[in-house]
């Protein structure tokens, strides 16, 4: 019992320090962004309706959306965007045109994911950094340039992995949470007033009296739940218990009484909505107050950053992505991973967005948009787990999702009125992803049918190779395929140029599957063809790690004995060919041939040993 109270423990400190850091660190710039703009007038009323706007939105979007419903919506434990895609594609399996629809939609908010993945650290940090301007206002000019080196040694250090710096995450963010709400405190027994926006009437008095403004406002209050969706992407890491545990217990209380101390400092000192969370502060805790902002915003940068790597990594499995070289920062958490491509492509987009726009108030228009939609696709897509995974009634389906679906939908158009002032930054990212992401998955089909139109049934040339069998030789051959039961281009080569046959022959299919994990128990499929020739077919989850001779040593107890050292592995290197009038348009032919022929080596992908693989090459023409 102690132990699972210490692992219950830690896994709560983990989760603080992992999940709630962008959540975390909204409380820089959230609710100063209702007020910089100069719309809302600073009144009593509007500060009291602003803070019931915040407190409400917390509680209805993270407590009862996330914590309640949706992070009961798990695919064997795991969580995320990927994970709800692929289990709600998998409840409307037998509806194809649904299904096709829902992929549709779920790349795209994971495109949008990603678009998240660069804005995050870009807002966090600045916002973080601009503290120094009230320090001294000397320090404005060189804000953007400090944001950018602090940005730039963090994607640095991602090749190290966050096993060493991941351990203080968590007391850091516990400092972090525990200063806000005091900060907060000491404000609210000044002016105790804001304790009445608890009452949801104020809120709702304030859209209705001001309802043009109101609307334009949601999009600033909605930037309090930005964040909130990693609490689902990250509970197969921690479980639902301690981050349910995380957010009663500290998170939320923590944030409540933080904005509620903004607000109590800006009734009493109206210009002190210019930067209300680093004003509340004393004078001698303003600089500490500005190095542990900064500490929680490189975490909560991290997080998605990390979070990033997760999602790119299921995106390849589930074949919406090219092969990408993926490295292992941890011997003992297979999850923390590396992918270079990835991170310099986000390092890159963050470089980008903090130039372009050169503050946190710039940021904030472009941020609300990006994470407001991807949380609109996330409740369509549990509504479709509710209705026909779990197969509850419409009328129970409809309550249970419709009342968020609105709430999403107001966020989200509030948030559209500022495509132009920066919210066509992250729509323009993720329009670009989303056709790199759906031209790679169409060109993969358009190949493998090319490559199944031109296939050899595998059984009727065994039984022809072997009415006259040529030369064996010593050893096995692993021939990779695409299609099981078909003759790999690597065996017609070999046999047309080399005219032998190893002792052993293994024709090897990898399966990727729309679940997390496949066991060990399934991980191996072999069938016998005869003259000691086996059918493999090798299945893996989205966040299985591809190992083929690691699965291969699981044949031995189906009499297929395989000698590392005596064993080849053959693959065909296609290159794809553009033709006019194919089966996409010319230039997401040319897309796609591109990213073929740039996509990490298959070798390297599926850890085969470099000196015992053997790669021949075919032109195909899609």
């Amino acid at each position: 019992m102690a132990a699972s109270k210490s692992s219950l423990a830690a896994l709560t400190l983990g989760a603080v320090g992992v999940v709630y850091g962008d959540i975390g660190t909204s409380v820089l710039y959230a609710f100063k962004e209702v007020f910089v703009s100069g719309h809302v007038p600073i009144t009593t009323d509007n500060i009291l309706g602003v803070l019931s706007l915040f407190f409400w939105t917390l509680t209805i979007i993270v407590t009862l959306k996330y914590v309640v419903l949706i992070m009961r919506a798990d695919n064997v434990g795991e969580g995320g965007l990927m994970a709800l895609l692929a289990l709600a594609s998998q409840s409307v399996k037998d509806r194809p045109r649904v299904r096709r629809l829902l992929l549709t939609v779920g790349v795209f908010g994971v495109a949008l994911f990603f678009g998240d993945g660069v804005i995050t650290p870009a807002i966090t940090v600045l916002g973080a950094v601009e503290g120094l301007e009230i320090v001294t206002p000397a320090a404005k000019p060189y804000v953007v340039t400090i944001s950018l080196v602090v940005l730039v040694m963090l994607f640095a250090m991602q090749r190290r992995g966050t096993a060493d710096i991941g351990k203080v995450f968590g007391p850091i963010m516990v400092f972090w949470f525990v200063a806000i709400a005091g900060a907060g405190v000491v404000q609210i027994v000044q002016n105790p007033v804001v304790l009445k926006a608890l009452w949801p009437g104020y809120g709702l008095h304030f859209i209705v009296e001001h309802y043009a403004i109101g609307f334009i406002t949601l999009g600033a209050v909605f930037l309090c739940v930005t964040g909130a969706e990693a609490l689902y992407a990250d509970m197969g890491h921690f479980g639902k218990n301690p981050i349910r545990i995380a957010w009663f217990g500290l998170v939320m209380p923590a944030l409540v009484l933080n904005y509620l101390g903004q607000g109590a400092l800006v009734l009493r000192i109206p210009a002190a909505a210019e930067n209300p969370l680093y004003l509340m502060m004393p004078g001698w805790a303003l600089i500490p107050m500005v190095a542990l902002a900064t500490a929680a915003a490189v975490i909560a940068s991290q997080a998605l950053i990390t979070g990033g790597f997760s999602a790119a990594k299921q995106t390849i499995q589930l074949g919406f992505l090219p092969r990408l070289t993926i490295l292992h920062t941890s011997i003992r958490d297979t999850g923390q991973i590396y992918i270079p491509t990835v991170n310099w492509i986000l390092l890159a987009g963050v470089i980008a967005a903090v130039t372009l726009f050169g503050s946190s108030s710039a940021l904030a228009a472009a941020y609300g948009i990006s994470v407001s939609l991807v949380m609109v696709i996330t409740t369509l897509l549990t509504f479709y787990v509710v209705r026909y995974g779990w197969g509850f009634p419409l009328p129970v389906c409809i309550a249970a999702t419709g009342f968020f679906v609105m709430v999403d939908i107001s966020f989200f158009a509030s948030n559209s009125l500022k495509i132009m002032q920066g919210g066509w930054f992250p729509l323009a990212m993720a329009v670009a992803l989303y056709t790199v992401m759906t031209t790679w998955k169409d060109g993969r089909r358009l190949l493998n049918d090319k490559l199944r139109a031109d296939s050899i049934d595998l059984t009727s040339f065994l039984e022809a190779v072997f009415v006259s069998p040529p030369v064996r030789v010593e050893g096995s051959a692993v021939f990779l395929t695409a299609e099981s039961g078909t003759v790999p281009n690597a065996l017609l080569h070999n046999l047309k140029h080399n005219k032998v046959l190893h002792r052993n022959n293994l024709f090897v299919t990898v399966h990727n599957h729309e679940v997390p994990w496949i066991g060990l128990d399934r991980r191996v499929e072999i069938e016998s063809l005869g003259h000691d020739c086996w059918q493999v077919v090798i299945n893996y989850g989205f966040k299985n790690d591809p190992d083929i001779p690691k699965a291969l040593q699981h044949i031995r107890t189906h009499g297929c004995e395989l000698e590392t050292m005596t064993t080849s592995y053959f693959l065909s290197r296609d290159i794809v060919i553009p033709t006019i009038g194919g089966g996409m348009a010319q230039w997401r032919e040319k897309l796609f041939s591109q990213m073929h022929h740039n996509a990490s080596a298959v070798a390297e992908f599926l850890r085969l040993p470099n000196n015992a693989v053997v790669e021949l090459g075919s032109k195909i023409e899609i």
